[in-house]
This record gives structure tokens, C-alpha cells and sequence, in this order.
């Protein structure tokens, strides 16, 4: 017997259906809310290693959403510390103000929003002679970023996550690092075997995520980098570039409001851009923009939970993501015109590949945009400690 008025659901029926699911929902409820803001605070806490009787000092803009000052003072207050601030009106210095020179020299701890955080001649001076210790906020700039799975993900297994990555890296000799994917991108970069040491021994490819060894330079969120190339490889010596050659074909750029349609090529020579190859009005811009400039890192992203595909505001950290940060001479007036109050100056521009394969001599750093110290026995035992270490290693944050 069968029930002539019964029509089986179609495919579209269940597409329409306001019930109908096959996964958890997304609804999180208070109680497991408040448990991840507390397993965020406490990685937060370890970062601004903050110790009793130091100055610290904080170098804000007034866009900086103010409970990030409040949050870290309260910490600093709890452990005896003094906190003084100096607010600039803007993130996009390149260098320190000489007003606020006197401020940065007596500090021992600094929590700095600036763009020169990084590169001002004072600063490093200070973290090298001094051993004043550093954490860049440009990923923290609002109290709600510890909500996200960026903000609890162990801060310690980033650090691990980050010396997997070194021990890729040839040691002793001199090797190709070299760039491909779908696109067709095909850049070489020369390292020498000191370029690598000097690279490589800096406390962030230490795996040093947490503010505690002298003159280092970490980021919270963990981790903004650190950078497969960059000014460290030759200590900062002014002049000195690698040698380097190729195309390279990124997938978006921050100031543009979508991934790239065109194939637009970058042309390299020794870390200089000699030729932006496409017809889009996006390849004019970046012509105008970047030809002539060089880039000054190479950053890979280390955190598995950081979102996978935002490129704003200084490039991608998803692990195995790329930002190639160049810097120009003159200001774009497309950076000034469409982000205007950008963390960074209108001199740079972070261009960003999601998908690409990169090797240090017949080593794979990079796999069609996985990062292969994902796959570290080191990592993957000391990711089972915090939960299933393929939900932490390999569920990205889409």
C-alpha cells in the first residue's frame, strides 16, 4: 500500500528548510564564553611578562580602543610596575618623536602601537643595549580580539609551532629559497649560511612568544610573523639586500577591497621592484605604488587559529600564509585616500599569497600555502595536550 499524496522532498526542499543542518550550531553558550575569554586572558597575561618595580610605557594612537590600555595597566598594577603613556596622533611614525625620547629611554617594558616600533634607530638601540623588552599590539588594538580563537590559541604551542618551522631551514651552507604556486610565481631568493644565522637566532625564530628575554620583539595576538627574509638576515647593516629575482603573483593586497581578478605580476631584482606586469586599474595602482621599492621582510604566518584570509592590516598570520612587506619612497594617494587612518604609513604595502609552496634548499617550508611544522611530531605531541591536535593544527579560521 503506498500514500499517493506523499511527495518525497527534492534536494531544494531541504536547501529552504529552516531546520535543516548536518552540522553543531554556532551558538556559544555564556558559560563556554566566559571559559575562552579566561583561557585568552591567561595567554595574555604570560605575553606582558611584566615584572614588579619596571617602567612601562605605553606608545599609543587615539584610535587605539582604550580598554587595551586599561586591560594591560591593570596587569602592570598587580605586579608593582609604573605605567606612564605617550600617545602620538597616529600609528603611521616612522621614526620616535623627540618629545617622547626621555619617556622611551627610562622605560624597562614598552607596549608600542607605531609603526617604528620595529625599526626606529632608539628602539632597537634600546632592545640591544639596554634589553628593553617589546610587545607590538597592531593585531590587539580591540579588547574583543580576546574572543577569538586567535586570542586562546596556546601561546607556547605558537613558539613551538615556530622553532619546527627553523629546524626546516638548512644550517652551514648556503641554499635557493624559492617561491611557486598555481598562478605560475617563481621568485628565488640567495641565502648565504650566515643570512640564515642571523635570521634564525633572533628570539622570535626562537620560538620566544612571551615578553620575558631580554631586548626581544614579540606580538601580541601571537603572532604577526616572524619573517622568512627580512633586514635581520644581514643585522640590520644598512645597504645590504640579498640577491633575488623572479615574478610573483599575489593574490590581494591590503588597501584593495577584493582579491585580485588579473594575474598581476611582480617583477623582482635583488629585492627591488623593477616592473608591476598587468592591464587592471589594480595593476595601475600598484605600478604607480611599488615599482622602485624594496621589500624589507618576508612574513609567515604561525598561528593556525589567526583568520585565514584577512590580509588587513599588515598582512595575513594564518600559518603558512605570506605577506611580502615593501617599502616605497613616495606616499600612494591611494593608501591615503582608501585607508587614511591605516595602522602603517602610506610608504609600505603588504601583498598577500595564500597559496603558496616555498622550499629552503630541497627542504619544503610551505605546501600549497600548509605549513609543514604543522606536521611535527614536537608540535603535534604538544598540541594533544591541549585538545585534538588535528582540531588545533588543521581547522582553520575561515
Amino acid at each position: 500500500m503506498t500514500n499517493s499524496s506523499y511527495v518525497p522532498p527534492s534536494l531544494d526542499d531541504i536547501r529552504t528548510s529552516h531546520t535543516a543542518t548536518a552540522m553543531p550550531p554556532e551558538n556559544i553558550l555564556p558559560s563556554l564564553a566566559l571559559r575562552n575569554r579566561f583561557q585568552a586572558m591567561e595567554n595574555l597575561s604570560k605575553v606582558f611578562a611584566i615584572r614588579e618595580g619596571e617602567n612601562v610605557l605605553f606608545l599609543t594612537d587615539p584610535l587605539l580602543d582604550r580598554r587595551v590600555v586599561d586591560a594591560i595597566s591593570g596587569i602592570a598594577a598587580a605586579r608593582g610596575a609604573t605605567v606612564r603613556e605617550f600617545m602620538a596622533p597616529t600609528t603611521q611614525l616612522t621614526d620616535c618623536p623627540d618629545e617622547a625620547r626621555a619617556l622611551v629611554e627610562q622605560a624597562d617594558f614598552v607596549i608600542g602601537s607605531w609603526y617604528a616600533s620595529v625599526n626606529a634607530p632608539l628602539f632597537v638601540k634600546l632592545r640591544k643595549e639596554k634589553g628593553q623588552r617589546w610587545v607590538k599590539i597592531t593585531y590587539f588594538r580591540n579588547l574583543d580580539l580576546l574572543d577569538t580563537p586567535q586570542a586562546r590559541f596556546p601561546v607556547g604551542l605558537v613558539g613551538e609551532i615556530t622553532r619546527a618551522n627553523a629546524a626546516l631551514f638548512p644550517r652551514g651552507v648556503d641554499f635557493d629559497m624559492h617561491f611557486s604556486d598555481p598562478r605560475g610565481s617563481d621568485v628565488t631568493i640567495k641565502f648565504t649560511a650566515e643570512m640564515a644565522d642571523n635570521m634564525l637566532d633572533t628570539n622570535r625564530w626562537r620560538g620566544s612568544t612571551t615578553a620575558e628575554e631580554p631586548g626581544c620583539y614579540v606580538h601580541y595576538l601571537p603572532s604577526h610573523g616572524p619573517n622568512i627574509y627580512d633586514r635581520e638576515t644581514f643585522k640590520r647593516e644598512p645597504g645590504k639586500v640579498a640577491k633575488m629575482e623572479g615574478m610573483l603573483y599575489p593574490q590581494w593586497a591590503v588597501g584593495f577591497k577584493n582579491p585580485f581578478e588579473e594575474k598581476i605580476g611582480v617583477e623582482w631584482c635583488d629585492t627591488e621592484v623593477v616592473a608591476v606586469h598587468g592591464k587592471s586599474r589594480e595593476a595601475d595602482i600598484l605600478r604607480d605604488m611599488v615599482v622602485g621599492g624594496k621589500v624589507t621582510e618576508l612574513g609567515c604566518g604561525h598561528n593556525p587559529k589567526a583568520p585565514r584570509f584577512t590580509a588587513y592590516p599588515a598582512g595575513p598570520n594564518s600559518a603558512g600564509a605570506l605577506h611580502w612587506g615593501i617599502n616605497y619612497t613616495t606616499p600612494s594617494n591611494h593608501m591615503r585616500r582608501v585607508v587614511p587612518n591605516w595602522e602603517e604609513p602610506p610608504l609600505h604595502q603588504d601583498l598577500a599569497c595564500f597559496d603558496t609552496t616555498v622550499t629552503v634548499g630541497d627542504v619544503t617550508l610551505i605546501d600549497n600555502g600548509f605549513l609543514m611544522a604543522l606536521k611535527s611530531p614536537s608540535v603535534v605531541e604538544q598540541a594533544s595536550r591541549y585538545g585534538d591536535p588535528v582540531e588545533m593544527l588543521e581547522a582553520f579560521v575561515e
